[in-house]
Parts: C-alpha cells; sequence; structure tokens
C-alpha cells in the first residue's frame, strides 16, 4: 500500500518553518510496511490545495495532509479536501461542544472563529483529537482515503498513531503485526556504525536493520520486525538486539523513548546517588534536560550557571587562571557537588564561540565528573559545528560520559 504527504503551509514555502512533520509521518509509515513515494508542500491556497489533492490521489491509495486545520481564515484544509470530494461542509454541533469544552477547562471563552473547525466535509468522518481543538478528518475519494492532521506536532502525532496507522493497515488488508526497536547511539559516525555491524546488515530479512541520524541526538539502530502476532514479531527482535549489543557495546544509551538523560538518573538512582551539576558554556541546557524527566527530583540536586568567571569564583570556589582549562572543569565539578550537596558533580566549560577564549580554539570544551570515593577525572575534546550545536553536543556528551563511568563501576562491582 502507498500512503504519500502533503504539508500544508505557506511558512513552509518561506523557510519559516522546518518541515519535521513529513519526515515523522514518513518514518512513521516504513515502520509499518507502508510505502511513500512522494512528499509535497503546498502553500495556503485553496485552490493549489485542491489540486494536490487530487493528484497525489491519483497516484498513492492514501494521502496524509498535514496542517491548515486551524481557526483563521488561511486555514483551508477542510474546504479543500471538501472540493476534492465535491461536497459542501457542514457543522458537528458535538465537535462545536467539544472546543467550546476546551476553552472553558483552560478558563476562556471560545472565539467565534474556532467553530469553523467542527466544519466537516458531508460524508467524511471525524479523527478525534482529544489533546487540540483541531478534529482530523477522514474521507474517502474514489476509492482513495485522505487523512487530514493539525500541524502541532504532539497533537499530530498522537492522531496518526492511534488513528492514521491502524486505519491504513486494516485497509491494506495487513494482518499481521509489525514491531520496532530502537537503539540509541552516542559516539560513533553513522558510516562507523554501518561498518560495525555490517554483517548483520548484510543478511537482513525479518527484523531489518535501518539507521536514522539524529543530529544532536546520535544515531538510532532501528529494528522492525513483522510475524502474526506482536508476541511473536517481539520474539524475532530480541536475539538480533542482543547480537547488536554485543558489538555495539557502551554506544548503546538508550532505547525507544527513553533519553540520555533519563539513563544517566536511572543509573544514579540505582545506586542511591544525587547529582549537581556546574555550566558555562551550555549556560543551564543540561540541568534543563534533566529536570525534563519525570521524577528527576529524587536524584537531582540542581544546576549551577556559572557562565560569568566571577559566578565560578564565588560559587563554586573555582581558582583557577583560565575558564577553558582542565583545572578550572574540575574545580567546577567538585563545587557543585558541594555547592548542591551532591554525591556526583559533574561540569562543561569551553568555547561555544563565535571566538577563540584563553587561547583555546572554538569547540574547545572540558568536562569533568566528580564521584564518590574517586578522584575528580576531567576530558578535553574539540566539537564541531556552530554555537547552538557545540552547546547542545557538550550537553549530551558530558551526561554520556557519566553514563559510561558509571556503566564501568557497575562492571567493576564498584
Amino acid at each position: 500500500m502507498r500512503c504519500d504527504v502533503l504539508a500544508i503551509g505557506t511558512e513552509l514555502l518561506l523557510g519559516q518553518i522546518v518541515d519535521s512533520n513529513s519526515s515523522w509521518i514518513g518514518e512513521q509509515l516504513a515502520a509499518v510496511g507502508i510505502d511513500t513515494m512522494e512528499h509535497r508542500k503546498v502553500g495556503d491556497n485553496l485552490s493549489r490545495m485542491t489540486t494536490a489533492i487530487g493528484e497525489m490521489l491519483a497516484a498513492a491509495d492514501a494521502v496524509v495532509v498535514c496542517g491548515g486545520l486551524g481557526p483563521t481564515q488561511d486555514d483551508v484544509t477542510r474546504e479543500a479536501i471538501a472540493a476534492a470530494m465535491g461536497v459542501e461542509l457542514e457543522r458537528h454541533d458535538d465537535l462545536v461542544a467539544q472546543i467550546a469544552a476546551m476553552f472553558g477547562s483552560r478558563g476562556r471563552d471560545m472565539p467565534a472563529n474556532n467553530l469553523r473547525q467542527a466544519d466537516v466535509p458531508v460524508g467524511a468522518e471525524v479523527i478525534p483529537n482529544p489533546i487540540g481543538t483541531a478534529p482530523g478528518i477522514r474521507a474517502e475519494i474514489a476509492g482513495r482515503v485522505v487523512y487530514a492532521v493539525p500541524g502541532v506536532p504532539y497533537e499530530m502525532q498522537r492522531m496518526v498513531i492511534e488513528h492514521v496507522l491502524p486505519d491504513l493497515l486494516a485497509r491494506s488488508g495487513e494482518s499481521s503485526a509489525i514491531v520496532s526497536r530502537s537503539l540509541k547511539t552516542w559516539g560513533a559516525s553513522e558510516s562507523g556504525l554501518a561498518e560495525m555491524i555490517a554483517h548483520r546488515v548484510d543478511v537482513q530479512t525479518n527484523p531489518t536493520i535501518a539507521f536514522l541520524a539524529r543530529g544532536i541526538e546520535g544515531i538510532v539502530v532501528r529494528l522492525t520486525a513483522k510475524a502474526p502476532t506482536e508476541a511473536e514479531a517481539r520474539a524475532l527482535i530480541e536475539p538480533e538486539e542482543t547480537t547488536l549489543r554485543e558489538v555495539l557495546g557502551e554506544l548503546v544509551f538508550a532505547v525507544d523513548d527513553e533519553t540520555m538523560e533519563h539513563a544517566v538518573l536511572s543509573r544514579l538512582e540505582a545506586r542511591g546517588w544525587t547529582l549537581g551539576v556546574a555550566e558555562s558554556l551550555t549556560g543551564g541546557l543540561i540541568g534543563a534536560r534533566i529536570a525534563n524527566v519525570p521524577g528527576a527530583s529524587r536524584t537531582f540536586r540542581g544546576s549551577v550557571a556559572s557562565y560569568a568567571t566571577d559566578v565560578k569564583r564565588s560559587l563554586l570556589g573555582v581558582t583557577a587562571e583560565h575558564v577553558v582549562s582542565k583545572e578550572c572543569a574540575e574545580q567546577m565539578a567538585d563545587g557543585a557537588r558541594r555547592a548542591l550537596g551532591a554525591d556526583v558533580g559533574i561540569a562543561a566549560t569551553g568555547v561555544a564561540g563565535p571566538e577563540e577564549q584563553d587561547g583555546q580554539p572554538v569547540g574547545t570544551v572540558w568536562f569533568a565528573l566528580a564521584l564518590p570515593g574517586l578522584p575528580v577525572e576531567a576530558v578535553s575534546t574539540r566539537l564541531p559545528g556552530d554555537r547552538e550545536r557545540i552547546r547542545q553536543f557538550s550537553t549530551i556528551s558530558l551526561l554520556n560520559l557519566l553514563r559510561v563511568r558509571l556503566d564501568a563501576l557497575e562492571h567493576l562491582g564498584a
């Protein structure tokens, strides 16, 4: 079965917003074995949208239309689908009540413009949106199907997973279960990973192995298996995952929806250790990521965003002459542990750019770890990219360093 993707929004054409939604939808379709041959972008223009829907449905079994379901006058996806169907729009009173109730739950009155979101092409079905005001649409057109979902990512993703994908699989006559397992890695390039597991990729059948580059989140090695039942599909994945883990070793830091910070906190919590962070070039990014993990308060004591040199000295006790140095990183980590009353202290200091600092080139970063019963450790690296990428790479690299050290202690029985 083929399902293509149509992204709606003039802002996408102007480059004001990057179309990550189409990429995500394409990834989900591939994961369940549905082919995608075309991703297209169209501005907020009714005639061009209608034409695009017709052309794409002539080539594909289904089309997912993303965006244009908002309450403003330029949100005309509903009208475009109605035009492609050759029908009018009709207002659903139950949707009006749902949208009004959502506004009421937030202590607000529903603006009159939001009534448009309760309009549905005659003969089409509503795709529920329990977390937003824009219901989706499922419409049959000449034996093909078009799905319309909002452009808000977290709304779109839930609706695609809970409604669009199951409906597509049912239409394809696919009775088997498709299960994926994502191994998240940090510390190797995509080509490096491919070389390491080439002997498995070359013989892949079921499960299949794919690589997904996630930029500042590393490289994902995804296993996808198909079987008559979910349990059988998982049984196919398990031995292959074990084999890949043996090869990749400590490069694998998490699976599926887990994050690097989740991996670190779970290890610390298992030991009963608390964590304190001292940040310089990252300016709070490390602490923000850690605090985003539910239950982080059981382990995370806090973060000192010691961006200015005098803050490093007054709050963390740094005496090092140069702030981009091994000595400064070590003093920051030890100072974080002391100032925050934590068992473990970690720190990052370096040069994010645009100019060198302390005679060190842009991208130079020092990381330090202060672990119970061990001398403070510091390591240096050179990170690529612009200022934002260096700061983001620094954040995940420091957390990964802590993860690797904690795992090493576990292996030693310490």
